[in-house]
């Protein structure tokens, strides 16, 4: 592995993405390994209902692999809800060495660069990332109760009901190429319905800090998606990055304006979330790499670091970004 700059790194054996797989529920869409009529998957709560979602993502996953899950040597995994139960309760059963993170709507992202770097340093031999996130839980956790009946303001974005895994190893067709760990930024925005323009400062600094240290440029990549900065956010990001003398162009897209249909779904700024990249990512962008329409694309997951308490206590919203380059070999 070689330090590029502090937080920029490159990989030298190339760890790859042996399987990977989406859930979601209905409103996601349908380009998804499964979709869900039902939000609840046929749970008795909210909660439940999402650690099924991260289930049946790494299973699908290990299917596709052909793989038991005995042999992951490490799971990352994360969620959005207090001490990540989606994944404690989704994953116990696996009975495999696990590892939880948390960064937010960053976490995909997060997790994939830690299971990357686990394969390439020997640490492991098989790794597996996996995130999820659940409109439900997320709104009795962030928000109002869902009986509450609260409006939503033009900025607030729609928490994603989905998973996404994928696993890691060597002898796979996309390969992890390089990844840069982002630095916490804080525009001082204090409005949990407006997380896009929280997070925005993170994903320009995170892309631009990327292309500096790597020299390269938004022309060498065939795409350069953010996570869940949806549409105001994405907005912000090129607006900061123009400023610095980026111009991402049609090289940028953002998953949270990805995965919904704003013109015939009320979803106002778009999708956010764990779920949101994680599920997008794990399906759509990789099944496109492998199909050949993509080769060479940067992610890029942004995380509001933000809890209730802190909130509450009138704290701003600190943003992050983390960002892992995939190329198929």
């Amino acid at each position: 592995m070689q330090r590029l700059q502090r937080g920029t790194f490159r990989f030298d054996m190339k760890p790859t993405v042996l399987a990977f797989a989406g859930v979601a529920g209905k409103k996601e869409g349908e380009s998804f390994d499964k979709v869900h009529e039902d939000p609840m998957l046929g749970q008795v709560s909210w909660e439940k209902a999402e650690s099924t979602l991260q289930q049946e993502a790494i299973n699908i996953a290990l299917d596709k692999a052909a793989l038991p899950a005995a042999n992951i040597d490490v799971m990352f995994s994360g969620d959005l809800l207090n001490q990540c139960i989606a994944s404690t309760f989704g994953l116990r059963s696996l009975g495999v060495p696990h590892m939880g993170m948390y960064g937010a709507c960053s976490t995909m992202v997060e997790a994939l660069i830690n299971a990357a770097v686990f394969v390439e340093s020997g640490a492991a031999n098989i790794c597996a990332a996996v995130t999820s996130s659940h409109f439900c839980s997320s709104e009795r956790q962030f928000r109002t109760p869902l009986g509450y009946g609260g409006q939503r303001s033009p900025s607030a974005q729609w928490t994603v009901t989905g998973a996404g895994a994928a696993v890691l190893g060597q002898g796979g067709r996309i390969a992890v190429n390089s990844a840069c760990i982002g630095i916490i930024d804080d525009l001082g925005i204090k409005d949990p319905c407006n997380m896009g323009a929280a997070m925005a400062p993170a994903a320009a600094d995170t892309i631009k800090r990327f292309l500096t240290d790597t020299g390269t440029s938004p022309n060498d990549y065939d795409m350069i998606f953010t996570g869940d900065l949806g549409f105001v956010g994405s907005d912000l990001m090129r607006q900061l990055l123009l400023r610095e003398g980026t111009d991402l162009g049609e090289k940028h897209n953002d998953c949270g304006m990805m995965i919904f249909d704003r013109e015939a779904q009320d979803v106002h700024a778009g999708g956010s979330g764990c779920g949101c990249i994680g599920s997008v990512l794990c399906s759509n962008i990789m099944q496109r790499m492998l199909d050949g329409e993509l080769h060479h694309i940067i992610a890029v997951a942004t995380g509001a670091l933000m809890s209730t308490t802190s909130s509450w206590q009138g704290e701003s919203i600190p943003g992050v970004a983390h960002l892992i380059e995939l190329q198929t070999v």
